[in-house]
């Protein structure tokens, strides 16, 4: 599926566990078969996903974020297909405490974000969001654009639940052309025909599910794109 998918109404605030596998083709099938019945595809399909993430100039943010410490921060510009100037992006800071992810964001365009960014105090509406977001931007003031991840996910839901899975082919980065609206091109993430998945719960993993995931022996995994991105820019800074 090409990447126009428009997303409306977002959830404005999350919170929950996220759970990362590195999956091969087969194991995807298998996951696919066993959830059958289960989980289903989300109403947008497949959905080709951009995040531009901020960092300052000597990359603090991610190279603390690679850490792994206990609680971490990161903001990004997200858009569900190729950006214009007009179409909504959102705005998140994600921050991760203790094993559970908090996400706050709130909808914009493009133009009202470059604004912020720019020092606007007036481009979002004064909420508790946007509060949170200015006082993270005041606390790192190098912030700019550091790198830009891909990818083509699919997100299945449970319909008497809040258990959310997803899973992202083709990962992908760039560290130039730092905008949404250029294109969805990038340099792959992971080996060919390895996707990423991802299970979102509010508590504890269901049985079954862990049952499948062992059947399958998909095994947990610590993955983040933007840190994959990272080390990827010191390998190539090394071989210079």
């Amino acid at each position: 599926m090409s990447g126009t998918t428009v997303v409306f109404n977002p959830v404005a605030v999350m919170k929950r566990y996220e759970i990362k596998y590195i999956i091969t083709e087969e194991q995807e099938e298998f996951l696919k078969q066993k959830l059958e019945g289960r989980l289903f595809v989300d109403r947008f399909g497949k959905t080709s996903i951009a995040s531009l993430y901020y960092d300052t100039p000597d990359y603090r943010l991610i190279r603390m974020s690679n850490e792994k410490p206990l609680f971490k921060e990161k903001l990004r510009l997200r858009s569900y297909g190729l950006a214009t100037d007009n179409s909504p992006v959102f705005l998140e800071l994600k921050r991760k405490a203790f094993g559970i992810v908090y996400k706050r964001r709130i909808e914009s365009t493009i133009p009202e974000a470059e604004n912020f960014f720019d020092g606007d105090a007036n481009s979002f509406q004064k909420d508790q969001i946007s509060r949170e977001i200015s006082f993270f931007c005041s606390q790192n003031p190098e912030l700019m654009p550091a790198c830009l991840i891909i990818y083509d996910r699919t997100a299945y839901y449970e319909p008497t639940g809040e258990l959310r899975l997803t899973i992202d082919n083709n990962p992908r980065f760039r560290m130039d052309d730092l905008d949404l609206r250029v294109s969805m091109d990038g340099e792959p993430l992971l080996p060919e025909g390895y996707s990423i998945l991802e299970v979102k719960v509010q508590g504890a993993m269901p049985l079954w599910l862990a049952r499948i995931l062992d059947e399958g022996k998909i095994y947990k995994t610590s993955f983040s794109k933007y840190g994959e991105a990272y080390k990827r820019l010191l390998t190539s800074q090394y071989r210079r």
